[in-house]
């Protein structure tokens, strides 16, 4: 059992980190592929068949003399298009949303003393909460996200200086941390959204009592740790097709099946390894930090 609500030192924050998932990593991972995963198919499906022919004129237009232009055949299937990038949108956004407040609810139910927590109940806290993830949403939406790309803007334009890269280094991280502490503290208390983003904000810098020592570096530190880790643990699974991929086109003559269906093959492999890297990234990122 995992005590909740305690301060952690380095070691303590990262090897209690993998604790979770020794103890509730089969339930977890159960239910969250249970929801996620059906979002997952759904926006799979929709990619494929909504532009399947639109990729097949990329990468085949004006072939053997062709006068069939990429651009007409967007001119007439414009609207088409535009909805099915639409759909994507939406439902991206919602896998982004499902996958990022799954671990925030999950784990409230396990420090409110759960030990195996169905597939219903977290469905059942997405309802209930619908409209302060609203909320959420429009706030990191309009004020978080424009927020982060200035200072990443700033960042980069500092690289010239040297200087942008080491604050790149510090930059990321440390947002992604205010982000998660906003979710979490948004979601387990009763603060409004401004109160929870300036507490996520102060968190990282100092206790709330102020005369510890700043448990920044901590939670930076956490964070490079976990996102190596997953990097190493993700890239398994997507260097591999690639490199089926690539030798796969390499090796073979091209007799234009691939431009008539480019997601066939290889390619599809690619494609669907790509949705698993990010499903896994949303999985694992929300849950180290905490």
């Amino acid at each position: 059992m995992i005590q909740f609500y305690k301060k952690r030192d380095f070691g303590t924050f990262i090897s209690d980190s993998f604790n979770f998932f020794k103890l509730y990593g089969k339930n977890y991972f159960k239910s969250y592929l249970l929801i996620n995963g059906l979002l997952l198919i759904l926006m799979v499906v929709v990619v494929i068949f909504g532009y399947r022919e639109l990729f097949s004129q990329i990468f085949g237009s004006n072939m053997n003399g062709d006068t069939y232009y990429f651009e007409k055949y967007f001119s007439d299937n414009a609207g088409m298009l535009i909805a099915v990038a639409l759909l994507t949108f939406l439902l991206f956004m919602i896998l982004a949303i499902v996958s990022y407040l799954f671990p925030v609810f999950y784990l409230k139910r396990i420090a409110q003393g759960a030990n195996s927590i169905k597939t219903d109940e977290i469905v059942g806290d997405f309802k209930n909460n619908a409209a302060k993830i609203a909320k959420l949403c429009i706030g990191l939406i309009f004020i978080v996200t424009p927020l982060a790309f200035f200072v990443m803007g700033f960042s980069y334009i500092l690289i010239f200086l040297i200087i942008g890269i080491f604050l790149i280094f510090l930059i990321y991280p440390t947002l992604f941390n205010v982000i998660t502490f906003l979710m979490y503290d948004y979601f387990n208390s009763d603060r409004r959204f401004f109160e929870s983003l300036s507490y996520s904000i102060r968190a990282q810098f100092s206790y709330p009592n102020g005369r510890e020592k700043s448990p920044y570096w901590k939670y930076w530190g956490g964070s490079i740790i976990m996102i190596t880790i997953i990097s190493i643990i993700s890239s398994v699974f997507t260097y591999i097709p690639l490199i089926f991929f690539y030798g796969a086109v390499l090796t073979s003559a091209p007799d234009g099946k691939f431009e008539q269906n480019p997601f066939t093959g290889a390619a599809g492999i690619v494609f669907l390894y790509f949705m698993e890297f990010l499903c896994c990234y949303h999985s694992f990122f929300p849950i180290s930090c905490t």
